[in-house]
Order: C-alpha cells, then sequence, then structure tokens
C-alpha cells in the first residue's frame, strides 16, 4: 500500500533533485525514496551507536580489535 505525500522544495533543490534522477535513470520520486531510506537508515545507526559505545567503553572495548578479541 502506498500514501502520497507532498513537500516543497526550493526551486534549486527541485531541480537538483530533477537532475540527479535524470543521472540516475529513476523517478524524481524513486530518488526522493531512496535518499529518504538512506538518511532513515544512517539516523538509525547512529542512535544504535550512541547508545552502544558507552557500554562498550565500559566493557574496556574501544576499537574493532577490541572487540574482535573479545568475541574470538
Amino acid at each position: 500500500m502506498r500514501d502520497t505525500l507532498t513537500i516543497s522544495l526550493p526551486k534549486k533543490l527541485r531541480i537538483e533533485l530533477r537532475d540527479a534522477a535524470r543521472r540516475e535513470g529513476v523517478t524524481q520520486s524513486e530518488f526522493a525514496r531512496k535518499a529518504l531510506k538512506v538518511e532513515l537508515f544512517r539516523r538509525a545507526m547512529r542512535e544504535a551507536r550512541d547508545a552502544l559505545v558507552p557500554k562498550a567503553r565500559a566493557m574496556g572495548i574501544y576499537t574493532d580489535e577490541d572487540a574482535f578479541r573479545i568475541v574470538s
């Protein structure tokens, strides 16, 4: 099921969206959907990292190598 979302964009951003979608060979809607998914994923990853880093530090994990040592 799809819902429609209407947004307003400044003219310059609309032109950039149009041009980027053309370069990718997709519609402006598809380009915007993909960009939104990427941004939401990045935010989720950042939130997870922000929550987990203090716990890792408390366990003495500061680097990837520290984590691999614990897992191995």
